[in-house]
């Protein structure tokens, strides 16, 4: 028996081309030591890794790095939409960063460099097969954003929001590991195939007591990563007090990680029937608890990190219905699954928008501000009120933001297929809540503007960042069946 594998290069095209990235621009910024130069290598690294993502998945799937059935690498259409949706952040983010770095207290290399090794952990947590290659991808996402949370130099507040953020998520690590290590004692294997198979075949390992804490510490471990209630208390202070590039990266490619990891473990490995209460359970807190808090929100970034704790909870919704044998057939299952992953690509894009907005009518380095801040914004940059007032009702789920309508009706939608009526009546009950706070933005930003308040000009490329994630929502507003297709592979 040989001990030499065969390794599928073009599987792993789209995580050498993340990887390549990160280690170019390191070298340019050493060798060209041109802030622009370096940019502009990143930016190049993330639109070709998009690409290169685009067209490994559309080839079909591939597997590489296995043994006999059970693969560590699996690449297919969902690890491919993960893959090129991280890209394109990425590369939405760096047109966004311009105002930071041209501030000058945020080293552009460094900046570059981190947001590309980020990159490669999203790009590589799509195709994980097992419990180990899923945690080194998710930290390897997660590890460069303590350091750009606290980037600034001179910035108490980045530093106070790196701390908590760095501390609470390596708890969340640890608990995620030791979960997995029980995982492994009890079933001897990580292949995240292979364990949901040992446990769906042996009802004496599901019924141990074991299996239950190791699943529990894997779930709550995770949770960590969307910032789901309980565990949610770092995202307010780190968004708030990370620059706003970086707290528009934390709430979306960060976000669309930690979903993609719990998904993983919840559809492939860990059983239904034991997950599906405790994530009902979740998501209702999430959703109410963050639509409740944003509700007394004045400052800007804090009421858009409690907003993404609600989404949380509808993005988890889905999941919930597993808590139901109704929910745990074939067809239930798929929709819940498709719903969760859809859900996020639809709000990750709105989010994405609404952080470029608030970039636009900020001072330049500013923080987010107050509320208050952004009184008549629209009636004195019209483009950017109007794009940032669509961006708020698409994550209220009205028209015309048909991307957040679009999202929360495929919600409802999979819950309902999967009898979890009461369910989808909470997530209906929750949107209605949240109309509350993003309709008061959304009119604050057409209402009488301060005659004292000074003048902007937004910068060029935050301009086209705000454009093409706009124009991207309206997109697949309009035709959403073409992500949920690919979200079911």
């Amino acid at each position: 028996m040989s001990l030499v594998q065969s390794v599928d290069n073009v599987a792993l095209l789209p995580a050498y081309l993340a990887a390549g990235t990160a280690v170019l621009v390191l070298l340019v910024d050493l060798l060209v030591a041109r802030p622009a130069v370096t940019v502009a290598v990143a930016s190049l690294g993330a639109a070709g890794t998009a690409l290169g993502a685009g067209l490994v998945g559309a080839a079909g799937d591939r597997r590489t790095f296995c043994v006999a059935a059970d693969c560590s690498w699996v690449w297919n259409g969902r690890a491919a939409l993960v893959a090129v949706v991280v890209a394109l952040l990425t590369l939405g983010v760096l047109a966004i960063s311009g105002p930071l770095l041209r501030a000058g207290r945020t080293p552009t290399g460094e900046y570059c460099f981190l947001l590309a090794c980020a990159m490669t952990g999203g790009v590589v947590l799509g195709a994980a097969g097992d419990l180990i290659t899923l945690v080194v991808a998710l930290e390897t996402l997660t590890l460069p954003l303590y350091v750009l949370v606290g980037l600034r130099r001179g910035s108490l507040a980045g530093a106070e929001a790196a701390v908590t953020f760095f501390v609470v998520s390596v708890v969340a690590t640890t608990v995620t590991l030791l979960g997995a290590a029980l995982l492994y004692a009890v079933t001897g294997t990580l292949h995240l195939d292979r364990l949901g198979a040992t446990l769906a075949a042996r009802d004496d390992l599901t019924d141990l007591p074991l299996t239950t804490v190791a699943v529990a510490l894997v779930v709550a471990g995770l949770a960590f990563k969307v910032a789901a209630v309980p565990f949610h208390a770092w995202a307010p202070a780190t968004y708030d007090g990370a620059p706003l590039p970086v707290a528009a990266y934390l709430s979306t490619a960060s976000k669309l990680g930690g979903v993609v990891a719990l998904l993983a473990v919840v559809q492939r490995a860990l059983p239904g029937e034991v997950t599906g209460p405790v994530l009902a359970v979740l998501a209702v807190l999430t959703m109410t608890v963050g639509n409740l808090v944003a509700l007394r929100q004045r400052r800007t970034v804090r009421l858009l990190a409690w907003s993404s704790v609600a989404q949380a909870g509808y993005i988890l919704a889905p999941l919930g219905a597993l808590a139901l044998a109704a929910g745990r057939t074939p067809d239930a299952r798929a929709g819940a699954y498709a719903a969760a992953v859809a859900y996020t690509v639809f709000f990750v894009l709105l989010e994405l928008a609404a952080f470029a907005a608030v970039v636009a009518l900020r001072p330049t380095d500013g923080d987010g501000g107050t509320l208050a801040d952004l009184r008549g914004a629209a009636r004195r940059h019209p483009w950017v009120g109007g794009a940032f007032a669509l961006a708020l009702i698409g994550l209220a789920g009205l028209p015309p933001g048909l991307a957040g309508l679009f999202a929360k009706v495929t919600v409802v939608r999979s819950l309902l297929a999967g009898h979890a009526g009461w369910l989808a009546l909470v997530v209906a009950l929750n949107a209605v809540l949240g109309l509350a706070y993003y309709l008061r933005v959304a009119a604050s930003l057409y209402a009488a503007p301060d005659p004292a308040a000074a003048p902007l000009r937004p910068a060029r490329l935050v301009l086209v960042a705000l454009g093409v994630a706009t124009v991207a929502a309206v997109v697949i507003g309009v035709a959403p069946q073409l992500v949920l297709d690919v979200a079911a592979r």
